[in-house]
């Protein structure tokens, strides 16, 4: 083992991933969408893909893509609304499951999740039998399908599961980490996106045997704190550690139009289910919060962001509607239409312990 490997304990985590969730529950509670290619969110005229189907994507069909897009891609595409009390109903299984292995979970999103089980309520010494054990249980309560990875780390464990989708399970040991990242382009590494990857690109960076290449003291030069980051994952190191108390940053919610809004009248009724669904959150969690962010998109898909932050918590719906609405008139008057706004809250404080990361309702 090297001395930069030795400074890193060994865990045993695993990286459970729900495959194609939204869409899954759905053809699960409609046969008749079984087998066929299903987007979730969004409509035949307009709207965002929240999720799709295996099905569909074999078309090309992705999230966030925009529903004229994806229809093009595959004409047969079903469109559904999304059930997002559903989804977190099912999520709360997903997790009664997680907890018969460990107290040490850290969900990412309804559907993805990290547990540590180096130490672990069944005794077992096998990740990987862990894993298989979770999987099926999640069959047999759900109906529905994850994928898992495991590993000694997080950064790989998350690798992993994304391997053999759908239904997989991939197992990356100590041995086998560094050289498991040397052929993955940089974009596969999480925490590597878009805009980072092309300037990667443009030094030469494309794999991760390229960024191994790098010393930490350039990428540190190159991408800030990140860099030594991008150091250590390139060697299949990653000492971060699950955390089952992460907190949550934000609340929002938010929503395509049928059709653009020109009118304040009409952007101030799109605002009042947004609020609504915020301030219902919040109440429900004893959640309270000091910023408001309004988020506009065009109908050329400019986006824009409007925030204010006020000196105490906001104290009731009504406040959050005033201070929504008065981001609403610095937009004004719109120059084009509106396809979708969004309304979310952050400056949080918690006054009962929440384990989940940043929920995004829709």
């Amino acid at each position: 083992m090297s001395s930069l490997e030795s400074q890193h304990p060994i865990r045993k985590i695993i990286h459970i991933d729900m495959d194609a969730f939204y869409a899954s529950v759905e053809q699960r509670d409609n046969p008749a969408l079984r087998g066929k290619p299903v987007a979730v969110g969004g409509s035949r005229a307009r709207g965002v893909v929240a999720a799709a189907s295996y099905e569909a994507r074999v078309y090309g069909v992705r999230s966030a893509m925009a529903s004229v897009t994806a229809l093009r891609k595959c004409p047969d595409l079903l469109f559904v609304k999304p059930r997002f009390d559903v989804y977190r109903a099912v999520s709360s299984q997903i997790r009664d499951v997680f907890a018969q292995y460990t107290d040490l979970i850290e969900p990412l999103s309804l559907d993805e999740a990290y547990l540590d089980v180096t130490e672990n309520r069944a005794g077992l010494s096998s990740a990987t039998e862990i894993a298989r054990q979770i999987k099926d249980k999640i069959k047999q309560t759900t109906q529905l399908t994850a994928s898992a990875g495991v590993s000694y780390n997080k950064f790989l464990a998350k690798l992993a599961s994304d391997y053999r989708k759908p239904d997989g399970l991939f197992v990356i040991k100590p041995a086998d980490g560094p050289a498991f990242v040397e052929t993955l382009s940089v974009r596969q590494f999480q925490g590597i996106g878009r805009v980072t990857a092309q300037k990667m690109n443009s030094l030469g960076i494309f794999t991760g045997i390229d960024l191994r290449q790098q010393s930490e003291e350039f990428l540190k030069r190159q991408f800030g704190k990140a860099g030594r980051y991008y150091y250590h994952i390139a060697r299949g190191i990653d000492s971060r550690p699950v955390d089952p108390d992460r907190v949550r940053k934000s609340v929002g919610s938010e929503n395509t139009f049928e059709q653009d809004l020109f009118e304040f009248s009409d952007l101030l009724v799109g605002l009042q289910p947004l609020v609504d669904d915020v301030w219902k959150y919040c109440q429900s969690k004893t959640i309270t919060a000091r910023t408001v962010t309004l988020k506009v998109k065009y109908a050329d898909f400019h986006q824009i962001t409007r925030s204010r932050t006020v000196g105490s918590s906001i104290p009731d719906r009504n406040t959050l509607e005033r201070i929504t609405t008065d981001l609403l008139l610095t937009i004004l008057p719109v120059s084009q239409g509106v396809r979708l706004l969004g309304v979310s809250v952050s400056g949080l404080d918690f006054f009962m312990k929440e384990n989940n990361g940043q929920l995004t309702l829709f």
